[in-house]
């Protein structure tokens, strides 16, 4: 059963890929416009956009076609879009396009991947294994980040410059699917298929339109940093190498550790949902006040705040209403639109280089405290 699980876990970690458009932003944005922060927010943001637009269509579609087979549609579009700048040095338009071209086979596979683990494990592990497989998850925004570093450490891929990790990216795309194809499955299918109308009516609960609206601030806030964190650290009077490493890599390795703890602790979801908001606001208060020596703990304890917001919210929303589970999901990954436009707010008010343009994400873990802090409905299960 673990080997039947195998393929689905390389999808989550694969997931996390698209988590390196941060960190190579800055290094993009330099290539075709003098490192302009305004346009290094640009570039993730086509991925979230995607989120926007086909996470709900997403959700319909696995109900119709088979969660299998939209997995598969979700793999080649990412291979697809990965291989064009791993082959060619594409001009800005069409770099954009491929990036949203990422950006809609990574919604697929969101949208797939979380149901689909109920299908391949074992009765009463799929808890556990969607809670591991986030961890995996966060184990590649890590390594994702960490590698758009260390390619530069390798000739061949060095010469190609920011264009050095796609070719592996790509590669890992093409495995991940001749996987799955290979992988039986057999599917769990709803009694009547959900309908977009009776998805979006679902935001008429206030509970519901505060958790999406919620999740949208949140994932805004930890592009900002993926974004911006580099630059920041840049601009506090670390080396290139010292910011990439103490930046975007910590902060998502924390995030990952974060991630790991929480899968072992028996904590009620709303109890670490309000620690996780208030150690978000903690670390992104500290890097506010510009302090040098403070950087690097903030960005630490920033990254576990970060980790835990999405499981916990996520949880805590569906026990409001577990038969609707796939449509609140399919809501929740259309909130992760949010990474398109917080950023741009935040490159707009001086990116990292300016220490109170972190008040954006700031503002957005001020709401979450809030809404950490609201009395459930219901009782909670957690």
């Amino acid at each position: 059963m673990f080997l039947r699980t195998l393929p689905i876990y390389l999808v989550f970690l694969l997931m996390g890929i698209a988590d390196a458009m941060g960190p190579l932003s800055s290094r993009v944005s330099k290539e075709y416009f003098s490192d302009d922060p305004l346009m290094a927010a640009l570039i993730p943001s086509f991925v979230f956009i995607a989120f926007a637009l086909f996470s709900v269509p997403g959700g319909v579609m696995a109900a119709r076609m088979g969660k299998k087979k939209l997995l598969l549609l979700g793999l080649g579009l990412c291979a697809a879009a990965t291989a064009v700048p791993a082959l060619i040095n594409p001009p800005f338009a069409m770099l954009l396009a491929a990036i949203f071209l990422l950006g809609v086979g990574t919604t697929f596979l969101q949208v797939a991947g979380n149901p689909i683990m109920r299908d391949v494990c074992a009765e009463g592990d799929y808890s556990r294994n969607l809670a591991l497989a986030q961890g995996v998850k966060g184990l590649g925004s890590t390594a994702s980040a960490y590698f758009v570093t260390a390619v530069t450490s390798i000739t061949l891929l060095a010469t190609m410059g920011w264009r050095g990790a796609f070719p592996v990216f790509s590669l890992l795309m093409a495995l991940a699917f001749v996987w799955v194809v290979m992988l039986r499955i057999d599917e769990t299918e709803p009694e009547v298929p959900p309908s977009i109308g009776n998805s979006l009516a679902l935001l008429k609960t206030p509970a519901f339109a505060l958790a999406v609206l919620g999740i949208f601030l949140y994932v805004g806030a930890e592009v900002c940093m993926a974004t911006f964190l580099k630059p920041a650290l840049t601009a506090r009077g670390f080396g290139e190498k010292s910011a990439a490493l103490f930046g975007p890599s910590l902060f998502f390795g924390a995030l990952t550790v974060g991630r790991l703890i929480a899968g072992t602790l028996k904590v009620s979801p709303r109890t670490f949902f309000r620690l996780s908001a208030l150690l978000g606001v903690t670390g992104l208060a500290m890097l506010i006040f510009n302090v040098k020596v403070l950087v690097i703990p903030a960005v630490v304890i920033g990254g576990l705040g970060f980790a835990n917001i999405w499981p916990m919210l996520f949880s805590i929303t569906v026990e409001e209403k577990p038969e609707r589970a796939s449509e609140l999901s399919g809501l929740m990954c259309m909130a992760i639109s949010g990474g398109a436009l917080v950023p741009l707010l935040m490159g707009w008010r001086g990116g990292g280089a300016n220490a109170a343009a972190f008040v954006v994400p700031a503002v957005c873990f001020l709401y979450l405290t809030w809404l950490s802090m609201k009395k459930p409905r219901t009782t909670d299960c957690g």
